[in-house]
């Protein structure tokens, strides 16, 4: 068994557990044993190759066997961006408000972290996108799934932003928009756009009040 084994913990992108050796070959979990040890086999043991290396790890991710039998080229940069896209899907877990998820900024600072090794931003960028869209909640289809209280209906001041809700109608206001709509009532505009309304609704309704001495806000939805 070699010497000096640096073990990185990855997964696939079905989200199945991964194990990179050296930062140039990837094994996948094959099996776990009736001691609770795993046995994973390299990524080229069901291609063409049919590589024959193994590693094998007990509970505590500690090496109990290496078989390296290798008979392929190394796969520094596959490897690479494995460890990117793992990395950066684990921050992005960290953050609880995906509006407040920067896919670069993030990218940015992994990339900090692996140096010259990191892939480039466009060769994981879909895949990043992707693990954002997984933080936020599933698509709503009609207006009962629409849960009277949530996270995602707070201001930055973390006050309440949804006012009222039926079967038929849902009404969006701050307190900063309620105090302007029944303060500056005398220039207030109405508008229905059937683009931005979601696909179970009829039409979505923006109201927006005229303040003189700062300018026109949305006060309704």
């Amino acid at each position: 068994m070699e010497d000096n084994i640096e073990i990185e913990i990855s997964e696939t992108n079905r989200g199945n557990e991964q194990i990179i050796i050296n930062k140039k070959h990837k094994f996948n979990f094959s099996f776990q044993r009736k001691d609770k040890s795993k046995i994973y086999r390299c990524t080229e043991y069901k291609t063409l190759n049919k590589c024959k290396s193994l590693i094998i790890l007990n509970d505590k991710k500690e090496v109990l066997k290496y078989e390296s039998l290798h008979n392929h080229l190394e796969k520094e940069i596959d490897v690479s961006i494995s460890v990117a896209k793992h990395k950066i899907k684990e921050e992005i877990k960290k953050n609880s408000i995906p509006m407040d998820i920067k896919p670069k900024h993030i990218f940015n600072v992994v990339s900090q972290e692996m140096g010259l090794i990191c892939p480039e931003y466009s060769t994981i960028r879909s895949q990043i996108i992707r693990n954002v869209n997984k933080q936020f909640p599933p698509n709503i289809k009609s207006f009962d799934d629409i849960p009277i209280e949530s996270e995602y209906y707070k201001t930055k001041r973390n006050e309440n932003f949804m006012i009222f809700k039926n079967t038929d109608l849902i009404i969006f206001q701050s307190p900063f928009q309620a105090y302007l709509f029944s303060n500056y009532h005398k220039n207030i505009f109405a508008d229905g756009t059937f683009y931005a309304a979601p696909k179970f609704s009829y039409q979505l309704f923006i109201t927006r009040t005229y303040v003189g001495e700062f300018n026109m806000f949305n006060t309704l939805y």
